[in-house]
Parts: structure tokens; C-alpha cells; sequence
């Protein structure tokens, strides 16, 4: 399979790239500095993507929210839009996205965020990421998508190839970074979930 994985320098987006590649798919990185092999592009940037993403069979979006004190949904939903012009423009129908814990139900109607104890420092973060799993819900039915959440807690560690799968609703509190990879190239190998959210944990 020829991916086109866009933050591929982060904790998540490296780990995929390496899944992927050791199961033999050739990878292309993008990153906004293209340091360490990877193509230098903006994921809001419509042109760049487009002329990246042709003769790919799927693109993984694994970027996060700005953290520099700013709002940080405007800008994410400004790439996640444009990474949807473009998988449309190259002709490609298959997108993979590296979501949010954030929205997923803790209890039927209620969110992780939302939760009194919710850290507040990354309560933006996750508000941005859940706004952008709206977008893609009301935007992209015309793409095969899949919208993959972590566990509550998700940090590097050991790769098992264990987890478990859900929808919506929260399934555990922590993955390593590492299953999460694992979970994620197995959707896009055989991609059982299109145009649906799911979450993976231990």
C-alpha cells in the first residue's frame, strides 16, 4: 500500500510510519520542517497536499492542535478541511485520522471532556479534535474515512499487538503509542470501520 501520512515526525505519526513501513508499505512523510526524509508541507496548504497525496491508495492525518496558548480549533479544522479538498482533488478516497480521546462517551450522552475531573489544560485540545470528527461527519461521506481514538491516556511504551476496539464509547483507559499504531495499520489494511469513529485501548 502507498501512504501518504501527514505529521509523521510526532509520538503517533512516527510510530505508524514505522508500523507501516516494517509491514511493508511504502510510507511518505510529510512534516512542515520535511527534516529526517520527510516532504516539507503545510496540511492546510490545498496545492501541497493534492500533488502529495496523487497515486496514493490512503492518507493518515496525525497532527495535533497548535499549543501555543492560541485557539487551537480554527486552525485544525482549516487543515483538516483542506486535507479533505485534496484527497478529493488527487483523487483519493481512503483517509485515516489520528483523533481525539476528548469526545468519546464516558456514560450514554456524556463526553470524556466533559467530565468534572477533565484536565483543564488540554480541555481546547480535545474540544478542537472533537469539532473535527463533526466536520468529517458532515463533510465527508463521500470518502471511505475512519476516525481513530486513543485510549484516555496514550504514551510510548511496549508494542503487544493486543487491543481492544469500540465506537464511540470509551473502552479503556490507556494504549501505548505503539498499539495504537498497530491498531491503526490494521484499518487500513482491512479497513472493517468506513465513515465511522472507533477507539482502541488495552
Amino acid at each position: 500500500m502507498n501512504i501518504l501520512l501527514i505529521g509523521a515526525s510526532g509520538m503517533i505519526g512516527s510510530r505508524v510510519a514505522a508500523e507501516a513501513a516494517n509491514r511493508g508499505h511504502e510510507v511518505t512523510g510529510v512534516t512542515r520542517s520535511g527534516k529526517d526524509g520527510t516532504q516539507a508541507a503545510d496540511a492546510a496548504d490545498v496545492a501541497a497536499i493534492t500533488a502529495l497525496a496523487k497515486g496514493k491508495d490512503a492518507v493518515v492525518l496525525s497532527i495535533a492542535p497548535p499549543r501555543d496558548g492560541s485557539e487551537p480549533e480554527a486552525p485544525l479544522l482549516a487543515a483538516g478541511r483542506a486535507v479533505l479538498a485534496a484527497l478529493r482533488a488527487a483523487g483519493v478516497d481512503r483517509l485515516v485520522v489520528v483523533g481525539g480521546a476528548g469526545s468519546l462517551e464516558i456514560a450514554p450522552g456524556t463526553r470524556l471532556v466533559d467530565a468534572p475531573d477533565f484536565p483543564e489544560i488540554y480541555k481546547k485540545e480535545s474540544l478542537s479534535q472533537a469539532a473535527l470528527l463533526d466536520v468529517i461527519r458532515a463533510e465527508a461521506d463521500d470518502l471511505r474515512w475512519t476516525y481513530i481514538s486513543p485510549a484516555a491516556e496514550i504514551a510510548p511504551g511496549e508494542r503487544t499487538g493486543a487491543y481492544r476496539k469500540g465506537g464511540d464509547a470509551l473502552v479503556g483507559p490507556f494504549i501505548t503509542a505503539e498499539d495504537y499504531a498497530v491498531a491503526l495499520v490494521d484499518e487500513l489494511e482491512n479497513p472493517t470501520t468506513p465513515s465511522q469513529r472507533i477507539n482502541v485501548a488495552h
